[in-house]
Protein backbone atom coordinates (compact mmCIF):
# COMPACT_ATOMS: atom_id res chain seq x y z
CA UNK A 1 0.00 0.00 0.00
CA UNK A 2 0.84 3.57 -0.57
CA UNK A 3 1.39 5.86 2.37
CA UNK A 4 -1.99 7.84 3.26
CA UNK A 5 0.64 10.95 2.15
CA UNK A 6 1.53 9.92 -1.18
CA UNK A 7 -2.03 8.85 -2.10
CA UNK A 8 -3.66 12.23 -1.28
CA UNK A 9 -0.84 13.78 -2.90
CA UNK A 10 -1.71 12.53 -6.07
CA UNK A 11 -5.51 12.09 -5.95
CA UNK A 12 -5.03 16.10 -5.44
CA UNK A 13 -2.91 15.61 -8.55
CA UNK A 14 -5.10 13.39 -10.38
CA UNK A 15 -8.38 15.74 -10.13
CA UNK A 16 -6.36 18.88 -11.06
CA UNK A 17 -5.77 16.70 -14.34
CA UNK A 18 -8.93 15.39 -14.82
CA UNK A 19 -10.72 18.30 -14.08
CA UNK A 20 -9.13 19.64 -16.93
CA UNK A 21 -11.66 19.02 -20.00
CA UNK A 22 -9.53 16.19 -22.26
CA UNK A 23 -10.19 13.34 -24.31
CA UNK A 24 -11.99 11.55 -22.05
CA UNK A 25 -14.50 14.57 -21.37
CA UNK A 26 -14.62 15.09 -25.20
CA UNK A 27 -15.56 11.09 -25.63
CA UNK A 28 -17.94 11.33 -23.01
CA UNK A 29 -19.70 14.58 -24.27
CA UNK A 30 -20.19 13.56 -27.86
CA UNK A 31 -21.73 10.41 -26.87
CA UNK A 32 -24.06 11.86 -24.10
CA UNK A 33 -24.91 14.56 -27.18
CA UNK A 34 -25.22 11.88 -29.49
CA UNK A 35 -26.91 9.44 -27.10
CA UNK A 36 -28.33 10.61 -24.20
CA UNK A 37 -27.24 11.16 -20.43
CA UNK A 38 -27.32 7.19 -20.44
CA UNK A 39 -25.47 6.33 -23.32
CA UNK A 40 -23.01 8.95 -21.44
CA UNK A 41 -22.69 7.33 -17.77
CA UNK A 42 -22.28 3.56 -19.54
CA UNK A 43 -19.53 5.09 -21.91
CA UNK A 44 -18.35 6.43 -18.18
CA UNK A 45 -18.04 3.48 -16.85
CA UNK A 46 -16.79 1.71 -19.92
CA UNK A 47 -13.97 3.93 -20.23
CA UNK A 48 -12.63 3.72 -16.65
CA UNK A 49 -12.85 -0.18 -16.80
CA UNK A 50 -10.76 0.43 -20.14
CA UNK A 51 -8.40 2.39 -18.59
CA UNK A 52 -7.55 -0.69 -15.75
CA UNK A 53 -6.00 -2.54 -18.23
CA UNK A 54 -3.10 -0.09 -18.79
CA UNK A 55 -2.89 1.04 -15.37
CA UNK A 56 -2.59 -2.94 -14.42
CA UNK A 57 0.18 -3.20 -17.31
CA UNK A 58 2.13 -0.34 -16.15
CA UNK A 59 2.13 -1.78 -12.70
CA UNK A 60 3.62 -5.06 -13.66
CA UNK A 61 6.37 -3.21 -16.18
CA UNK A 62 4.47 -3.85 -19.60
CA UNK A 63 3.09 -0.21 -20.25
CA UNK A 64 6.77 1.06 -20.16
CA UNK A 65 7.34 -1.02 -22.91
CA UNK A 66 4.75 0.09 -24.97
CA UNK A 67 5.40 3.76 -23.72
CA UNK A 68 8.81 3.78 -24.67
CA UNK A 69 8.56 1.84 -28.11
CA UNK A 70 7.95 3.79 -30.85
CA UNK A 71 6.11 0.75 -33.09
CA UNK A 72 3.98 -0.59 -30.58
CA UNK A 73 3.00 3.21 -28.63
CA UNK A 74 2.03 4.10 -32.35
CA UNK A 75 0.09 0.98 -33.02
CA UNK A 76 -1.87 1.74 -29.66
CA UNK A 77 -2.32 5.42 -30.78
CA UNK A 78 -3.94 4.68 -34.35
CA UNK A 79 -6.14 1.80 -33.07
CA UNK A 80 -7.76 4.01 -30.52
CA UNK A 81 -7.87 7.29 -32.70
CA UNK A 82 -9.37 5.26 -35.83
CA UNK A 83 -12.10 3.01 -33.22
CA UNK A 84 -13.44 7.15 -31.95
CA UNK A 85 -13.93 8.43 -35.90
CA UNK A 86 -15.61 5.24 -35.97
CA UNK A 87 -17.71 5.62 -33.59
CA UNK A 88 -18.26 9.39 -34.52
CA UNK A 89 -19.08 9.09 -38.55
CA UNK A 90 -21.74 6.48 -36.91
CA UNK A 91 -22.88 8.93 -34.80
CA UNK A 92 -23.23 11.50 -37.81
CA UNK A 93 -24.81 8.64 -40.08
CA UNK A 94 -27.64 7.65 -37.63
CA UNK A 95 -27.96 11.69 -36.53
CA UNK A 96 -31.84 10.94 -37.46
CA UNK A 97 -32.51 8.05 -35.71
CA UNK A 98 -35.82 8.29 -33.40
CA UNK A 99 -36.14 11.39 -34.54
CA UNK A 100 -39.67 11.87 -35.53
CA UNK A 101 -40.97 8.26 -34.49
CA UNK A 102 -42.22 7.59 -38.05
CA UNK A 103 -39.40 6.86 -39.82
CA UNK A 104 -39.24 3.21 -41.08
CA UNK A 105 -35.67 3.10 -41.11
CA UNK A 106 -35.00 4.06 -37.51
CA UNK A 107 -32.99 1.55 -35.54
CA UNK A 108 -32.71 0.54 -32.50
CA UNK A 109 -29.66 2.20 -30.11
CA UNK A 110 -27.05 0.85 -28.93
CA UNK A 111 -27.35 -1.18 -26.25
CA UNK A 112 -26.03 -1.22 -22.77
CA UNK A 113 -23.35 -3.46 -22.93
CA UNK A 114 -22.97 -2.48 -26.74
CA UNK A 115 -22.34 1.23 -25.66
CA UNK A 116 -20.16 -0.39 -22.06
CA UNK A 117 -17.97 -2.24 -24.57
CA UNK A 118 -17.05 0.99 -26.93
CA UNK A 119 -16.13 2.76 -23.88
CA UNK A 120 -14.39 0.10 -23.12
CA UNK A 121 -11.98 -0.29 -26.16
CA UNK A 122 -11.45 3.55 -25.84
CA UNK A 123 -10.24 3.62 -22.31
CA UNK A 124 -7.65 0.90 -23.23
CA UNK A 125 -6.40 2.43 -26.43
CA UNK A 126 -6.38 5.83 -24.86
CA UNK A 127 -2.45 6.53 -25.56
CA UNK A 128 -2.66 9.43 -23.04
CA UNK A 129 -3.54 7.31 -20.51
CA UNK A 130 -0.32 4.97 -20.72
CA UNK A 131 1.65 7.48 -20.60
CA UNK A 132 0.03 9.17 -17.99
CA UNK A 133 0.62 6.26 -15.91
CA UNK A 134 3.99 5.60 -17.01
CA UNK A 135 5.41 8.88 -16.28
CA UNK A 136 3.21 9.67 -12.81
CA UNK A 137 2.90 6.63 -10.95
CA UNK A 138 6.39 5.81 -9.96
CA UNK A 139 6.91 9.48 -8.99
CA UNK A 140 4.17 8.49 -5.90
CA UNK A 141 5.81 4.89 -4.63
CA UNK A 142 8.35 4.04 -2.51
CA UNK A 143 10.40 1.49 -4.20
CA UNK A 144 11.99 0.72 -0.45
CA UNK A 145 8.80 0.07 0.94
CA UNK A 146 8.38 -3.39 -1.51
CA UNK A 147 4.91 -4.46 -3.20
CA UNK A 148 5.51 -1.90 -5.73
CA UNK A 149 2.54 -3.51 -8.14
CA UNK A 150 0.21 -3.09 -5.42
CA UNK A 151 1.36 0.58 -4.65
CA UNK A 152 1.07 1.43 -8.54
CA UNK A 153 -2.26 -0.33 -8.63
CA UNK A 154 -3.64 1.16 -5.41
CA UNK A 155 -2.75 4.80 -6.76
CA UNK A 156 -4.24 3.92 -10.18
CA UNK A 157 -7.46 2.80 -9.08
CA UNK A 158 -7.69 6.37 -7.12
CA UNK A 159 -7.21 8.18 -10.58
CA UNK A 160 -9.97 5.74 -11.82
CA UNK A 161 -12.22 6.49 -9.20
CA UNK A 162 -11.79 10.15 -9.40
CA UNK A 163 -12.28 9.94 -13.02
CA UNK A 164 -15.74 7.76 -12.56
CA UNK A 165 -16.54 11.12 -10.53
CA UNK A 166 -15.85 13.74 -12.81
CA UNK A 167 -16.66 12.52 -16.18
CA UNK A 168 -20.34 11.47 -15.03
CA UNK A 169 -20.72 15.13 -14.11
CA UNK A 170 -19.85 16.16 -17.55
CA UNK A 171 -22.08 12.95 -18.86
CA UNK A 172 -25.12 14.38 -16.65
CA UNK A 173 -24.84 18.19 -17.99
CA UNK A 174 -24.09 17.00 -21.76
CA UNK A 175 -26.96 14.94 -21.31
CA UNK A 176 -29.26 17.32 -19.63
CA UNK A 177 -28.50 20.24 -22.50
CA UNK A 178 -29.49 17.22 -25.52
CA UNK A 179 -33.30 16.81 -23.60
CA UNK A 180 -33.64 20.53 -24.48
CA UNK A 181 -32.72 19.54 -27.86
CA UNK A 182 -34.84 16.42 -28.24
CA UNK A 183 -37.78 19.03 -28.08
CA UNK A 184 -36.94 19.53 -31.78
CA UNK A 185 -35.92 16.71 -34.43
CA UNK A 186 -33.94 19.44 -36.44
CA UNK A 187 -31.78 20.23 -32.68
CA UNK A 188 -31.62 16.91 -32.19
CA UNK A 189 -30.24 15.86 -35.30
CA UNK A 190 -28.11 19.10 -34.85
CA UNK A 191 -27.03 17.79 -31.33
CA UNK A 192 -26.17 14.38 -32.41
CA UNK A 193 -24.34 15.20 -35.71
CA UNK A 194 -21.95 17.26 -33.36
CA UNK A 195 -21.25 14.45 -30.97
CA UNK A 196 -20.48 12.32 -33.85
CA UNK A 197 -18.00 15.54 -35.07
CA UNK A 198 -16.93 15.70 -31.72
CA UNK A 199 -15.48 12.42 -31.32
CA UNK A 200 -14.29 12.21 -35.24
CA UNK A 201 -11.78 15.49 -34.44
CA UNK A 202 -11.18 13.85 -30.95
CA UNK A 203 -9.95 10.90 -32.99
CA UNK A 204 -8.35 12.75 -35.50
CA UNK A 205 -6.31 14.71 -32.75
CA UNK A 206 -5.10 11.82 -31.49
CA UNK A 207 -3.74 10.47 -34.50
CA UNK A 208 -1.96 13.44 -35.16
CA UNK A 209 -0.39 14.05 -31.84
CA UNK A 210 3.47 12.97 -31.16
CA UNK A 211 4.03 10.42 -30.63
CA UNK A 212 5.07 10.94 -26.22
CA UNK A 213 2.98 13.38 -24.43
Amino acid sequence: MPSWEALLTFSFASLILIAIPGPSVLFVIGRSLARGRRSGLLSVLGNELGSLLPMTAVAFGVGSIVAQSILLFTIVKIVGASYLIYLGIQAIRHRRDHSGGTNATEQRPPSGWVTLRQGFIVGATNPKTIVFFVAALPQFVDFHAGNVATQMMVLGLAFTVIAFVCDSIWAVLAGAAREWFASSDKRLESVRAAGGVMMVGLGGSLALTGNKA
